[in-house]
């Protein structure tokens, strides 16, 4: 699918363009026909339509398909954009200390000064226009352009929660620690936000803000807990007393299943189980609903205990499966009794067994992929947030990280009387390179054909620095043909977004939900399962998916590249 243009100028549609298989973006003159469209999209939805997510001057929307993402681009060009005005939101008066670590400089980029800057920032009502990169995370629009400044050319991995940053023509307050590549001028112990409130958005959209600058040092508190957040689910424990015991959580176990689509207006991305095929094949072999709630382990390392009798299936990264029967009571007519002290056995990869009362499994560290999906017939028995038993790392929302000494209960989403037959897996990565089809775009544009050459003619290392909400790839920097900022726009799962150092990174399921550095190409939807399984050390190389089209920018030798990779 390529870009297309509206000949009409007057409250339509700019232009559609892919991004990915399934999503499209649609551009605008502005922000008045950005909420204009939103709120049309949200009142009759597209045929197929998932998400909608509006940002500076463009509005993402996502499809369940990639046909109803194809037929998407005439509709959204067809629409008329004539609505009415929007009713003014609430003022919410935010105090800050003005100590940021980018102060100084944000001072020297604007010629205002550290003083300037403040006095800016406090002299003005600013009003949130959009939600994204995070829950609570309000893309605010001043009165005036004096506090204008280019985000950092490196994004920082962590900045602490009630960070106040300006970036382009914004302001925003972080609602947590989260990675950012906005200029930090000061802090706040507001809380943005907050699922114990009606509206857990301290400033939802249309709201208008009005920043006052303290003296006082206020120690930033961390939200406040409430029923539905992950540390209150990790504390309580199930009503039933029937699953299973964390012995150890490995390197990093989360509960996960197909996530929460629908709220990206939220700030919310979808999260869920990176590798979806591997969770369905666990849930169909023990006789789950699809979408049961599991745990995604990351490079084994998992010990478990079955509290009551348990049937499990592992599906995802081929690993060892060891279990120990523990014996209170010695074969007394065996002469070695210690060899009956405990018995081991080894179980099959996604294939349905059954662990029972106080018998311990242990996964053992793949030997191929990266992620094992642990599957518990009757589902992982923790709440929903926003519909999703979900960990979503970006944002904080679903079920704590698995603790040792956690009991895990068994639910009731099952979908069979009877387990599943044994099932074959694919072939998983290994530390070598995995191929991967990227859909050019939306902004492919923003660089020429030698780096898109690049792109595509070089592999990229996986670093450790990588995790849920992106694998950040190390190789030859890729250089922009464009100067300037990017507005902020809506991204996906599967993007390669490229910030001004050049090294990419490949956006999954818990990625900010906006971003403002060019994404030069998206994995094809199909292959993200396969991406979530290539492991740290391991190295990509990237392919223009065949149908797609190539790069506007392309040379013939990109077109040379893309007939070499498919032979």
């Amino acid at each position: 699918m390529e870009t297309v243009s509206n000949p009409a100028t007057a409250a339509r549609v700019l232009a559609v363009r892919p991004v990915g298989t399934t999503a499209v973006l649609a551009e605008l003159s502005g922000l008045h026909d950005v909420l204009a469209l939103q709120a049309l999209l949200l009142e009759q939805p597209l045929p197929g339509q998932v998400d909608v997510l509006a940002a500076a001057e463009t509005v993402m929307v996502k499809a369940d398909s990639p046909a109803a993402a194809r037929r998407m681009a005439a509709r959204l060009l067809e629409m008329d954009l004539t609505v009415q005005s929007h009713a003014e939101g609430k003022l919410v008066t935010i105090e800050a200390v003005y100590d940021g670590e980018d102060l100084a400089e944000v001072g020297r980029l604007t010629g205002l000064g550290a003083e300037g800057v403040v006095a800016a920032h406090t002299g003005q009502v600013w009003t949130v226009a959009f939600g994204g990169f995070a829950p609570g995370f309000g893309y605010m629009v001043g009165e005036n352009q004096a506090l204008e400044v280019p985000r950092r050319s490196s994004p920082r991995t962590a900045v602490p929660a009630g960070s106040v940053a300006l970036a382009g023509n914004y302001s925003a307050v972080y609602p947590r620690k989260s990675p950012g590549g906005w200029q930090l001028i000061g802090r706040t112990a507001a809380h943005m936000w907050d699922l114990s409130r009606e509206q857990p958005a301290l400033a939802a959209p249309g709201d208008r803000v009005q920043f006052r600058a303290v003296r006082e040092l206020i120690e930033v508190a961390a939200p406040r807990v409430a029923a539905s957040d992950s540390e209150a689910l990790a504390a309580r424990e199930p009503d039933s007393q029937s699953g299973l015991r964390i012995l150890s959580p490995g390197l990093q176990s989360l509960i996960q299943d197909l996530g929460r689509p629908g709220h990206a207006g939220l700030g919310v991305s979808s999260a869920g189980a990176l590798d979806r095929s591997s969770l369905r094949r666990a849930n169909r072999i023990v006789g789950n609903d699809p979408s049961a709630a599991v745990v995604e382990s990351v490079a084994g390392g998992l010990r478990v205990q079955a509290v009551g009798d348990q049937v499990l299936a592992v599906a995802g990264a081929p690993s060892a499966l060891t279990v120990v029967t523990p014996s209170d009571a010695p074969d007394l007519e065996t002469e070695d009794v210690g060899d009956q002290l405990e018995q081991v056995r080894e179980v099959p990869m996604a294939t349905a067994f059954a662990l029972l009362d106080g018998e311990i499994l242990t996964i053992g560290a793949p030997q191929r992929g990266f992620r094992s999906y642990l599957a518990i017939r009757g589902g992982a028995a923790v709440d929903a947030v926003l519909g999703s038993r979900s960990t979503d790392t970006m944002s904080g929302i679903g079920p704590a990280p698995l603790a040792a000494g956690q009991m895990l209960g068994a639910g009731a989403a099952t979908s069979s009387n009877v387990v599943g037959n044994p099932e074959l897996q694919p072939d998983f990565p290994d530390t070598g390179v995995t191929v991967l089809d990227i859909v050019p775009g939306p902004r492919d544009d923003w660089f020429d054909a030698a780096a898109l050459e690049s792109l595509c003619g070089q592999d990229w290392a996986v670093t450790p620095r990588s995790n849920r909400v992106g694998m950040r790839l190390a190789g030859e920097p890729l250089t922009r043909s464009r100067d300037g900022e990017l507005a902020s726009e809506g991204t996906m799962a599967g993007a390669l977004q490229i910030p001004p150092e050049g090294q990419p990174v490949l956006f999954l399921a818990d990625h900010p939900i906006t971003g403002g550095y060019p994404v030069i190409g998206v994995v094809v939807d199909h292959q993200l399962d396969l991406a979530a399984q290539i492991p740290i050390g391991g190295s990509i190389r990237f392919r223009w998916a065949p149908g797609y089209g190539l790069p506007a920018n392309a040379s013939p030798d990109v077109s040379q590249i893309q007939d070499s990779q498919t032979k």
